[in-house]
């Protein structure tokens, strides 16, 4: 750690076992993993998902503080490559080692070499693709296509919570049809495979590195497995920090989190800051 006064101040954890989990970070930053989900934590959540872009002040912010910790890893739902290009992320110096796990982890970008690796697509996907547009007819949901997984957005419907509810249960079935499973979001159900969810895919990267401290910042139900991911860890003596980036549309990752920060400003200003207390 430096001997300047960092001009961003650090916010304290609520709870003890966060408050191990940034001693752990501040005290071994080389060990340190940096898990963040994309929207709604490093880009604010806009009514066109492909308008989404990373806060301006994001890629600074991971470009201070990427170099001093062991490995900053971007977890989204959103196909790796467009997780790269909303979020800016190519031929940043700073983000040399950045790691992208796009579709829960199901693919991989490295900065390094600009590439991404993944499996084949699952066959269940085209077969829901076919049949969404019979099923929201009349509803105001609208799709989005993201290659390995389909969502349905509600935010533009006359009353989105309303078809957001009326939805859930038929695109569940439609899912389990096609051996999917539903995601939930903030007005939004998404239909992917199993088995990948960023909980795994944040354990594993902990897991290959020998982590000696993991911080994860979500604002989603889909980041809850990364908090059990997280509670996971610490369970096995690596210490960790919860990091809720605030919604008033999703309260159960506030309430389960060490941090709460407000939206993806708040997450900039966290990252901001743990980049000036490493020096």
């Amino acid at each position: 750690m430096s001997d300047h006064t960092p001009s961003v101040p650090l916010p304290t954890p609520t709870t003890p076992a966060g408050q191990a989990g940034l001693r752990a970070l501040l005290a071994e930053p080389g060990r340190a993993v940096i898990g963040l989900d994309f929207d709604g934590t490093l880009a604010p959540i806009v009514a066109d998902p492909e308008l989404a872009r990373a806060h301006p002040g994001a890629v600074p912010a991971l470009a201070a503080l990427a170099p001093k910790v062991a490995s900053v890893a971007v977890i989204t739902g959103r196909p790796a490559e467009v997780a790269v290009r909303n979020g800016g992320f190519a031929g940043v110096p700073g983000l040399e080692h950045l790691v992208v796990l796009g579709h829960y982890g199901a693919e991989r970008w490295e900065a390094g070499t600009g590439k991404v690796t993944a499996p084949p697509p699952h066959p269940g996907v085209a077969a829901v693709r076919a049949e969404l547009p019979a099923l929201l007819d009349g509803t105001g949901a609208w799709i989005e296509e993201k290659g390995r997984a389909v969502a349905v957005h509600t935010r533009r419907a006359p009353d989105p919570q309303a078809a957001f509810d009326t939805l859930r249960a038929p695109l569940t079935d439609l899912a389990a049809r096609h051996g999917l499973v539903v995601e939930p979001g903030r007005l939004v159900l998404e239909l992917r495979p199993p088995g990948m969810d960023k909980g795994v895919a944040l354990r594993d990267l902990a897991h290959d590195l020998s982590a000696g401290a993991v911080l994860f910042a979500g604002d989603d139900l889909g980041d809850l497995p990364a908090y059990g991911a997280v509670d996971d860890l610490r369970a096995e003596g690596t210490p960790g920090l919860l990091v809720c980036s605030g919604s008033n549309e999703v309260t159960e990752l506030r309430d389960r989190a060490d941090v709460v920060v407000d939206g993806p400003g708040g997450v900039v200003d966290l990252l901001t800051a743990l980049a000036e207390h490493l020096g």
